[in-house]
């Protein structure tokens, strides 16, 4: 009889793949819903930024109440929600009914993701368990991206583009009913005493969603013009609001003697150094497409071994080098891994070859990335009070997707700049946009030794799986 905890952990695995799952499937149908429904390049950039914006900002929010009122059914809930905005999504029939379907995505899919972690940290309490379950959660995560890309292509190949969100209607149902009958119950009277901080949600929630915005608007409308000066002095001025709000409440959203516990601080600075770099691969798949002229079918298809690789990782042998070395050594180690495929990567040439110019250095990112995620999250729950697992785990996922957009949005215009650089001294414009591809790869490759020199320095050395007694969040 197997044990039933692993089995849980198998259907709330599911829920997140649901939630990555749709992104990739939604990008692969973007020129049909343009098509279909006449949106301008500009409008169907919001149709992405409306989900990314509400997903930001509302992920924190998301952790903090499975924190309050029970991970097990705020998880049910963000399940149900997104269910239900995918539905208004398929059956949406302008412009405005699917950018604001697509904000509701957002929020659901925020609040499954910011309670997952939760619920596992709450499920498996020894570091070896714990170790392994988040390796598993990891992988079967990320596969959804590549599994999205193959099922995108699919449905827009043989059906229409409204049944890339309908068919999340019984793959929800399918997780909620899993979820119900596997998730323990006592997950759902695992609660924190007090009331939802509404000021401080409100507050924090906007300016999450008000920095998640300057980012993507950053690229577009100039980093140091008027607007976005006016949104960075708007998220300042929320976030002190915020500080204020939580040191008079009586039951705040973010306790502010959380921030004084070292390692959440340290490892979420890092997480969004990491996100940053990582998000460097973005270009590998423009490459592949816009330079080698393969399908998403096809991109898919490359990644795939990469996948199984990272399957190999996930399934027990990071989470065995975690439990033997601890957190700092496979954390420097797997980025350092990761940098060195960016580099290989970073000299691709103009028509290369999958097999000999791409696998090699997409193998060891995906080594790099697969050994460095687990202690990664580990080290983000490190010796924190089950009451607040909600809120680290809402924290590291704010704090990579915060950190991801930033470092795409500094990548893309460090790319535009070298390519434009390159026209104008004459160059050939595939040559200009290989050129600025490279110096997307090797800032990321950079960004990643400095991550992985950062993490050696002050990441925890080694797991603990209780809660020191110096930790007051009150």
């Amino acid at each position: 009889m197997p044990d039933p905890r692993w089995v849980a952990l198998i259907a709330l695995s599911l829920g997140v793949v649901m939630i990555v799952l749709d992104g990739t499937v939604v990008t692969v149908a973007l020129p049909l819903i343009r098509s279909d429904l006449g949106f301008s390049q500009v409008a169907l950039v919001w149709l992405i930024n409306a989900y990314i914006l509400t997903y930001g900002g509302c992920m924190l929010l998301g952790g903090r109440l499975g924190d309050l009122y029970g991970a097990r059914r705020v998880f049910l809930t963000g399940i149900v929600t997104f269910t239900l905005a995918s539905l208004a999504c398929g059956l949406s029939t302008s412009q405005t009914a699917l950018i604001c379907a697509r904000a509701f995505q957002g929020i659901g899919g925020a609040v499954v993701s910011a309670v997952a972690l939760s619920l596992i940290t709450n499920m498996f309490t020894e570091t070896g368990e714990r170790a392994k379950a988040i390796g598993i959660y990891g992988f079967i995560a990320s596969a959804g991206g590549t599994l999205g890309v193959l099922l995108g292509g699919f449905i827009t190949s043989f059906l229409n583009w409204h049944w890339v969100f309908l068919v999340n209607i019984p793959y929800g149902a399918l997780v909620f009913g899993l979820c119900v009958r596997l998730l323990p119950q006592a997950l759902a009277d695992r609660q924190t005493p007090g009331r939802l901080d509404f000021g401080g949600a409100v507050t924090l929630t906007a300016a999450l969603m008000l920095a998640v915005y300057s980012i993507i608007s950053g690229g577009e409308v100039g980093w140091y013009s008027g607007q976005s000066v006016a949104t960075y002095a708007g998220v300042l001025l929320l976030l002190m609001v915020f500080v204020l709000i939580e040191s008079r409440v009586r039951n705040p959203l973010m306790p502010l003697g959380l921030l004084r516990h070292r390692p959440l601080v340290v490892t979420n600075i890092t997480a969004a150094l990491a996100a940053a770099a990582m998000f460097s691969t973005f270009f590998l798949t423009l490459y592949l497409q816009r330079v080698l002229g393969k399908s998403p079918l096809q991109v898919s298809l490359i990644f795939l071994p990469t996948c199984l690789i990272s399957a190999v990782l996930a399934l027990g042998f990071s989470a065995r080098i975690v439990h033997r070395y601890g957190i700092r050594r496979p954390f420097a180690a797997g980025l350092l891994a990761a940098a060195l495929g960016l580099a290989l990567l970073a000299a691709i040439p103009v028509q290369g070859d999958v097999l000999m110019d791409l696998f090699p250095g997409m193998t060891l990112f995906t080594i790099g990335a697969g050994v460095a995620g687990n202690p990664l999250f580990l080290s983000a729950m490190q010796g924190v009070a089950p009451k607040d697992t909600g809120l680290a785990s809402g924290l590291i996922g704010t704090s990579s997707m915060i950190g991801g957009s930033l470092g795409l949005a500094i990548l893309a215009a460090s790319a535009e700049a070298w390519t434009r650089k390159l026209l104008v001294l004459g160059a050939d414009p595939m040559v200009a946009l290989i050129g600025g591809y490279h110096v997307a790869f090797a800032t990321g490759a950079v960004l990643a030794v400095v991550t992985a020199g950062l993490g050696l320095l002050w990441l925890p050395k080694a797991i603990h799986a209780s809660v020191p007694a110096s930790v007051s969040v009150h």
